[in-house]
Parts: structure tokens; sequence; C-alpha cells
């Protein structure tokens, strides 16, 4: 069981590294402020679903499968921004970061079916908290680097 949370806290690693390192140092434009938090929410959805939804309700899986889809694909939106704004590192970062989207929705799936409700609300808290840091950050405390 321990284990279906390693992928968990290696995305949670690099969207730290990425934030913290990256977004910092070069400052987000309004697309990536708006959208980011956006990215958060569509998969907070996803955990709030598997905490609500019993795994055994029909089409509880299809539709997870749905959700957890569309944010695999939602979170590629930027990169027509990112490909003008990024050094390759963080380009880098990015591509590790879509490789394990879809893996933590396959073991947050495997979470949900095995009962593991704690670390499903954990989970479902910390990205919470992300995606409110988010807002508030970039809405309201970042400042833009004036030369």
């Amino acid at each position: 069981m321990i284990l279906l949370l390693f992928p968990l806290a290696i995305q949670g690693g690099a969207m730290i590294l990425d934030e913290a390192w990256f977004h910092r140092r070069r400052g987000l434009p309004r697309w990536e402020r708006i959208g980011h938090p956006l990215d958060t929410l569509t998969v907070l959805i996803c955990f709030l679903f598997v905490l609500f939804v019993p795994p055994n309700a029909k089409g509880a899986l299809a539709a997870y499968i749905a959700l957890a889809g569309f944010s695999s694909l939602f979170i590629t939106k930027d990169e027509w921004v990112h490909s003008k704004m990024c050094e390759p590192a963080e380009h880098w970062l990015h591509a590790i970061l879509f490789v394990l989207h879809p893996i933590v929705f396959f073991t947050t799936a495997l979470l949900w079916r095995s009962g593991a409700r704690t670390a499903l609300w954990v989970q479902a808290a910390l990205i919470f908290g992300f995606g409110l840091y988010q807002l508030l950050y970039w809405s309201f405390l970042w400042k833009p680097h004036r030369p």
C-alpha cells in the first residue's frame, strides 16, 4: 500500500520544484496565473470524486477514468506558452510531470478501490492547499519583476 503513495510524493516534489524554482524565477504571465490553479482544480475534482463516490457504484470507474483523462489532457494546454518562455530544464520537468500525471491517477484508483480513504483525504487536502496557494500568491502577492 505504501508503494502506491510513491508516485504522489514524486509528483508533489516535482510540482514544488517547478513552482519554487522555475515559476518564481521567471514569473508567470496572466495565462499561466489563471491556468495553473485550473490545472490543480482538475486534479482536485478527481480526488473529490474518489472520496465521495464508492468504487463499486455503477459507472464510477468509467467516470473516474473520464475525469482523469480530461485532467491529463487539460494540463498540457500551456505548452504553447511554455515553448516560448521556459528553459530546457523546465521543459524536462514538465515532461516528467506529464508522465507522472496518469500514473498518479492510476495509483489513486488503486487506493480508492482498496479503501485507503485517509491517504486520499490527505492528498486531497494537499492539492486543495496547493491550489489555494497558487490562486492567492499569483493573483495577489506576486509582483512582476521590474527591469
